[in-house]
């Protein structure tokens, strides 16, 4: 009987110590676009970068997994979280009706406005349908900016680009009149030597739920409602701890969460 009792013992100390390895050893896939700075950016060598990188690696620290991340085009990434490339995208992207039919979200990470950026010696005075009529406007496709453009400013020529990148791009050599983004992605560009061109024009008002959401969020695919729960808390431990605060300050003046829900 002690030698059985022992084998057994024995037996269920080593499926502890496995179940143990194995949460150690889990391995979450977290995929982003890494055209977005600041807040996701593949650098010059291969390195990931940026707030959502920050956010999403301590998000894993917090639910004690590993972190696995995955680039993908910005115009494929639902589709490659659907095929299973990976658990959850972290590339602001925020909560909408219509995304929110093909994934589920977790709550917002963070919640900032667009704006409209437009050449320095510009004549443009407003952001209103009226004050862009008959331009040419570049926004990124399959993003809350693109269908916002779309939507009003009818008057417009709106031209979508693959990321970005592109469009500001087009904006410096004259081939636009004016670019919408995430105001802290043009805010930042417009600090460096390329968007020294440039300026912020305004914020579009009003910046309707229905379009943009209520902020950005982690998508994962549809029904996988304990990775939602477990983001979630990690997102309230994280805000709770200092450890957003401290990412938050590595990159912003001011707190990009936005009021509390």
């Amino acid at each position: 009987m002690r030698i059985a009792l022992r084998i057994a013992l024995a037996a269920s100390a080593a499926m502890l110590a496995l179940g143990v390895a194995h949460a150690e050893d889990k391995v979450l896939k977290l995929g982003t676009e890494g055209a977005y700075p600041p807040f996701n950016n593949l650098t010059a060598d291969g390195k990931l970068e940026g707030f959502d990188i920050d956010i999403g690696n301590a998000l894993c620290e917090q639910m004690k997994v590993k972190c696995e991340w995955v680039t993908q085009d910005w115009d494929g990434i639902i589709p490659a979280l659907q095929a299973g490339k990976f658990d959850a995208i972290i590339a602001s992207m925020s909560i909408t009706p219509e995304r929110a039919e093909k994934v589920d979200f977790s709550g917002k990470y963070y919640n900032t406005p667009s704006a409209i950026v437009v050449p320095k010696d510009s004549d443009l005075k407003g952001t209103t349908k009226a004050d862009l009529a008959g331009k040419t406007i570049g926004v990124a496709t399959s993003t809350t900016h693109f269908n916002y453009a779309s939507q009003t400013y009818t008057d417009s020529t709106v031209k979508g680009y693959p990321s970005s990148p592109e469009e500001q791009l087009d904006l410096v050599n004259g081939r636009l009149d004016a670019i919408e983004d995430d105001i802290v992605v043009l805010s930042q560009w417009l600090e460096t030597p390329d968007g020294a061109c440039c300026k912020i024009l305004g914020t579009p008002e009003p910046q309707p739920v229905d379009i943009f959401g209520p902020g950005a969020g982690i998508a994962v695919r549809k029904g996988d409602k304990e990775l939602v729960d477990k983001l979630n808390e990690a997102i309230k431990a994280i805000r709770a701890n200092g450890k957003y605060k401290e990412i938050n300050d590595k990159y912003f003046k001011f707190d990009v969460y936005g009021a509390e829900s």
